[in-house]
């Protein structure tokens, strides 16, 4: 795989989890990383362990993005957050939050960030989407649908940015093994009196042909990929990494 050295990197949500992962991957192949992140003690920990760099954000104040200009050469929208209930009981001020993070946020940076990437005609965007970008589960209504939006704002990035050199594909992991899933594995152990084990096979693993959680670093590799020169002809894609969920 080339070296994306010279290249700067903004990854948003990307002092853990799979944001953390892509951080790594991306700075081993000699990217400049700017972590943006609200959790300011773990992106400046990352931040140190990998030379990158720290934007201190709570990417919910979507106001503070409406302005920007950037100089970001790949864009790797990660920051998400997720709420659980049925849709009669769901609060509004959640479901709007979810839509303001994970779908207003990410087009405010491709806005601010595409016109480096056309002067430059070169560009990437990796959104990390989600197995529920391509398909639906109960309970799950604002995700669902923030991730399905996602999917329309990337591929309708791929259409516009192609003429300048710019791609825009989407991640679709199932459960990923991060503190958000562990977080899910105990509330449902709880909630349904049954063991995280039971809880990770016979709920979450279910619809899935390999019956693990998917690594955050297997997933940083797919977002570095995609970051490639290598991926140059890649773009509207939606990539499911997903053990085999949407395959039956």
């Amino acid at each position: 795989m080339s070296s994306h050295t010279g290249r700067k990197v903004l990854v948003t949500g990307g002092a853990n989890g799979i944001g953390e992962a892509a951080s790594r991957a991306l700075a081993a192949q000699g990217a400049t990383v700017v972590i943006a992140d609200r959790d300011q003690q773990r992106a400046n920990s990352v931040a140190a362990e990998i030379g990158g760099q720290v934007w201190p954000i709570d990417l919910l104040d979507t106001d503070g993005l409406a302005g920007l200009r950037l100089d970001f050469d790949i864009l790797v929208n990660n920051a998400g957050m997720q709420v659980v209930s049925p849709i009669q009981d769901f609060d509004v001020t959640a479901f709007r939050q979810i839509q303001r993070l994970m779908v207003e946020a990410p087009f405010l940076l491709v806005r601010a960030c595409l016109p480096h990437m056309y002067d430059r005609g070169w560009g990437r965007v990796v959104n990390v989407s989600s197995i529920h970008g391509l398909v639906a589960s109960p309970y799950k209504s604002a995700y669902v649908t923030a991730k399905h939006a996602l999917e329309g704002l990337s591929k309708a990035t791929a259409l516009e940015g192609g003429p300048h050199g710019v791609t825009s594909n989407c991640i679709n992991p199932a459960y990923v093994r991060t503190a958000l899933v562990e977080g899910q594995i105990d509330a449902q152990a709880r909630e349904n009196g049954i063991s995280r084990e039971q809880v990770v096979g016979d709920v979450m693993l279910a619809k899935s042909a390999i019956k693990r959680l998917i690594e955050p670093a297997e997933v940083g590799a797919l977002i570095a990929y995609l970051a490639s020169d290598e991926a140059s002809m890649i773009t509207g894609s939606s990539y499911a990494i997903d053990g085999g969920w949407t395959a039956g």
